[in-house]
């Protein structure tokens, strides 16, 4: 008999075709388990999987008395209450680094996209107005690359790619992280500095609590009306009334968005700025991607059904 997995996160079926050729999944397709499985049908799993950003506190644990791995589908874990797994001897484990790729790539979209007015481009072509040679403020030239400061605020994985793909366009590259790290490109003492320093701030950071509303109204002001946002980390980073109000007063240029504060991310004001590009959190949504995510999450459920410590562990 296979080992049961309860799925505890909502996921297309075809992300979990592979997985479940290896184990029983139990899917409660974004539900709370108890609405779709009974206390005894819980009381017997061991393992589940998850999205990173989905809440999942010590209340829920509880419910799956036997509970001892939680599985991560994607590099994120933020939605895991990390202590509350440890207080409960629950290991938890993710999928670093297996789109990191994809999720850069995105990121130099995003940047692309906006600094090149790529929206607004293709909808002068699309309305006609090209053709019938009517002028627009949107078409007037912008800064190129070369010589575009680009500030990197996180340089794990992901963000030493987008620094490898954007130094490629001739740009000049800074970031700030915790601490330095042994990379070819300039370390600035705090987000603060690195937001004067840019033209572009790439948000590549893990969400927590010390980067809750890290890019406030104070880092967009020193970002400046020519400066340009890109995340493609999590919403909860920006502070995102402040970016509204940012974009509303033109403090700033324009932005590059992959996720929000809220998703997925209803029309409102910020959808109405023609100077921002915005996805449904897609950074990691590549066929390579998922292969790469889901042979992380394969991994780790084998090890700990084998007794063995998760492969890939949140450490």
């Amino acid at each position: 008999m296979p080992d049961k997995v309860l799925i505890y996160s909502r996921f297309p079926k075809a992300m979990m075709v592979r997985i479940g050729e290896r184990f029983e999944l139990m899917d409660a397709a974004g539900k709370r388990p108890s609405e779709v499985f009974t206390a005894e049908h819980l009381s017997g799993i061991r393992a589940m999987i998850t999205a990173g950003g989905t809440p999942l506190g010590g209340t829920m644990m509880d419910t799956m008395p036997k509970l001892k791995a939680i599985v991560c589908y994607g590099t994120g874990y933020d939605g895991v209450d990390l202590a509350a797994a440890a207080q409960r001897k629950i290991a938890v484990g993710h999928s670093p680094a297996a789109n990191a790729s994809a999720v850069a790539d995105l990121a130099v979209t995003l940047m692309l996209a906006v600094t090149r007015r790529l929206l607004p481009a293709d909808n002068y072509v699309r309305s006609g107005n090209w053709a019938a040679a009517k002028p627009s403020p949107l078409m007037r030239p912008q800064a190129g690359n070369p010589g575009r400061r680009v500030g990197i605020y996180g340089m794990g994985e992901i963000g030493r790619k987008i620094a490898a793909r954007v130094a490629a366009f001739e740009t000049d590259v800074a970031y700030f992280s915790r601490s330095k790290h042994d990379v070819p490109y300039q370390y600035l003492p705090s987000l603060e500095a690195l937001a004067e320093w840019c033209n572009v701030l790439m948000i590549a950071v893990r969400a927590g609590a010390d980067t809750h509303h890290a890019v406030d109204a104070d880092i967009l002001r020193k970002l400046g009306k020519d400066g340009y946002v890109v995340n493609i980390s999590r919403g909860s980073v920006i502070d995102q009334k402040a970016l509204v109000a940012a974009l509303a007063e033109e403090a700033i240029a324009g932005a590059g968005l992959d996720v929000y504060e809220k998703e997925p991310h209803a029309p409102d004001a910020l959808t109405a700025f023609p100077n921002v590009v915005l996805t449904p959190h897609v950074g990691g949504h590549t066929l390579e991607s998922h292969v790469a995510m889901q042979d992380c999450v394969i991994a780790n459920l084998e090890a700990f059904f084998a007794g063995k410590p998760l492969a890939h562990p949140v450490r």
